[in-house]
């Protein structure tokens, strides 16, 4: 059985386009997998502090509450990851860029010493690989172009952390009428049928 973590970002919440086909990816996969959710619009992240960082630096023997607290955050999220055989993400783009709610998980993501490490040749990730299905959602026309920030930005990411096997989906033009709209989504969903295929290998 399949360990699926399922990330939503849309402050749409399930109305979200990228909701919407996260869901039908899911559902492609069928009964035989184990999901685990998190909507980042029902339960936002605080953006991160240095009191959060600093727990993190504590060793877990000598924390206070107060950082065990803070730092169960990121140690929670970390070992979702960790467990996940596939990770799916709903990404809107919001004024050109990826939600401030996924930005401050991604925050939590990233951790010296436990998801990637300094060596004399560069970072090295250390998250064992494995699929990321990118559901990027856009009201206008941004892939291949200077404008799409989130495919550089998430790419450079996830290689950080040791995760290559990334799988973007475009779903664009969603606010250039309702044809232009349904035909994005229509051709998004049958690249999910595809992937989900590859995916439940």
């Amino acid at each position: 059985m399949k360990e699926v973590l399922v990330i939503n970002s849309s402050i749409s919440g399930d109305n979200g386009n990228s909701t919407k086909l996260s869901k039908a990816f899911i559902a492609k996969l069928g009964n035989d997998i184990n999901l685990t959710e998190i909507d980042l619009n029902a339960a936002p992240l605080p953006h991160l502090i240095m009191t959060e960082l600093a727990a993190w630096m504590t060793p877990v023997s000598e924390r206070t509450a107060e950082q065990q607290q803070l730092a169960s955050y990121s140690d929670q999220l970390i070992e979702q990851v960790q467990a996940a055989d596939v990770i799916v993400l709903g990404v809107p783009m919001y004024n050109f860029g990826i939600p401030s709610q996924l930005k401050s998980l991604l925050d939590r993501l990233a951790r010296a010493g436990v998801t990637f490490k300094y060596t004399e040749n560069g970072p090295v990730g250390l998250l064992a690989d494995k699929p990321v299905i990118i559901l990027a959602t856009r009201g206008g026309l941004y892939q291949g172009t200077p404008a799409d920030s989130q495919t550089p930005f998430l790419t450079s990411f996830f290689n950080f952390i040791g995760l290559s096997q990334l799988h973007f989906v475009y779903a664009e033009g969603l606010n250039m009428g309702e044809e232009a709209a349904d035909k994005a989504l229509a051709a998004a969903k049958q690249q999910l049928s595809k992937l989900s295929e590859k995916v439940a290998a």
